[in-house]
């Protein structure tokens, strides 16, 4: 069990560095963002996240669910701005909104999970 701990905290840090690596790349750009790092990054965030989550409770540690349901609700919102940032994209609009609110908000969630217990 502390193998896979270990490989979806691995995975987690991953997902993170590539939203807020290629958000901080890319923020001061007017267009042309390159979303694939940001999508990959919040879809991994949310699946190792809930994975980290079961993990945790399988194995009987204690959680904070309050800032679990803080952090889950950050993360569909930043995967559902990275999913905006692409469609919207693909259609020729203005994506520069919805990337922003996707890596803002990774950033948020950084900050949650470092400073909250």
């Amino acid at each position: 069990m502390e193998i896979l701990k270990l490989v979806l905290v691995a995975a987690h840090f991953l997902g993170m560095a590539a939203i807020v690596g290629s958000f901080f790349v890319q923020m001061r750009r007017k267009s042309d963002f390159v979303l694939t790092p940001l999508l990959v990054g919040a879809i991994t965030q949310v699946v190792t996240g809930l994975a980290l989550v079961g993990l945790a409770e399988a194995t009987g540690d204690d959680l904070i669910y309050a800032k679990i349901g803080v952090k889950l609700t950050i993360a569909v919102v930043v995967l559902v701005a990275a999913i905006l940032a692409v469609v919207t994209q693909r259609k020729g609009g203005r994506v520069q909104p919805w990337f922003h609110a996707a890596g803002g908000l990774a950033v948020i969630n950084v900050l949650v999970a470092v400073f909250w217990g």
